[in-house]
């Protein structure tokens, strides 16, 4: 995808998540609304429920609006792929045509785009499917820098995250291009920004988060958080993978484990979606899957649960007190967190990972 198609792929992901319910009845009326989810049988538009749809939520990340997962065959995306898949359209051309016909929009006009960060600054995540290509992320990777005394360190122990040495997958980048919709001029924040690797450990993409000029928190833009390359199968990783290997979708929730077992093997991966599709080490024996209470967490889990099985790998599923382990370590504490994850380990990896207490 090119860089304006990408950018166009946002704006329309956008707006089209913005009239989900509209996208729905058109592109799928053999479903029906279920509360705040469109249930069909497929993205063919089958009679059935194995196919939901968000209708309502925030612009991204965890219960974003537009979102869809097809629980029967773990195909996964947003409005754009679902018109994509619905019509069988292969040229993304046809699908932004489509798509902006479908919102009475006019043809957008072509516009130059800065030299520095080009292939950055116009990228965007739609339901965890990266813009931009991974040639682009390995660009943006090579001009950042470590992130000792940098904000992106000053962001994680804003999140009370101090193990923060060994690091390698975590970058910073001072003035990382976003840009918020097609109206929108570009703009430059300080950015975190993680390598998204394969099992070889070869970059195939990147996750930015934009951050606050103090680092205290996120920059104040729509969609702080955006991914570019190919994600798929591939994760943000801490640590080399033996036998064993804890999982999750985001940064901060997998390093808040890292706190209390700094020599567990852990991996982001973004998204529910993803973390559904996590391809495993040849080398791996037990999965630990760091769960989120939503439905699409739920799926991600029963993905999980059956793909391990069949790769006679042993998954067990941790889950926090509270919304994710980032506010179990922040609201409760480290010796919470050890007391909440104690029972959930297999007993062989209670001695070898978990820090004993400390007075």
């Amino acid at each position: 995808m090119t860089d304006a198609h990408a950018w166009d792929a946002g704006d329309l992901a956008r707006r089209l998540a913005e009239n989900a319910e509209a996208v729905c009845r058109h592109y799928l009326s053999a479903g029906r609304r279920h509360g705040n989810y469109w249930l069909v049988g497929d993205v063919h538009n089958a009679p059935g429920r194995s196919l939901y749809v968000r209708l309502h939520g925030p612009s991204e990340g965890r219960g974003a609006a537009g979102r869809w997962t097809d629980a029967s065959t773990g195909a996964f995306g947003d409005l754009l792929d679902l018109i994509r898949d619905c019509l069988g359209l292969l040229d993304f051309r046809d699908v932004a045509d489509e798509a902006r016909r479908f919102l009475s929009l006019p043809q957008p006009q072509t516009r130059q785009l800065p030299d520095r960060g080009r292939s950055d600054a116009f990228s965007h995540d739609t339901s965890g499917q990266a813009s931009g290509t991974a040639d682009a992320a390995r660009r943006l990777w090579a001009m950042s820098r470590p992130i000792a005394g940098t904000l992106a360190e000053t962001w994680l122990r804003y999140r009370d995250l101090t193990c923060l040495t060994d690091l390698s997958s975590l970058r910073f980048h001072p003035d990382c291009y976003y840009c918020a919709d097609a109206d929108s001029p570009p703009e430059t924040w300080p950015a975190m920004i993680a390598a998204v690797t394969d099992l070889e450990g070869r970059v195939t993409g990147v996750h930015r988060t934009w951050l606050a000029h103090d680092g205290k928190g996120k920059a104040p833009v729509e969609m702080p958080r955006r991914a570019m390359g190919d994600l798929l199968g591939h994760a943000v990783r801490f640590g080399t993978v033996s036998d064993v290997l804890a999982a999750g979708e985001g940064i901060e929730t997998v390093l808040s484990l890292r706190e209390i077992m700094p020599d567990l093997p852990l991996a982001a991966c973004l998204s529910s979606a993803h973390l559904a599709a996590m391809a495993f080490p040849f080398t791996l024996r037990r999965l630990y899957v760091l769960r989120d209470d939503d439905p699409a967490g739920d799926h991600a889990v029963a993905t999980l649960l059956a793909r391990t099985q069949e790769a006679e790998v042993e998954c067990l599923v941790l889950s926090p007190r509270l919304a994710d382990f980032n506010d179990d370590l922040r609201y409760l504490g480290r010796g919470a967190m050890r007391a909440i994850l104690h029972p959930q380990l297999a007993p062989q990896d209670v001695a070898r990972f978990l820090q004993p207490v400390t007075h």
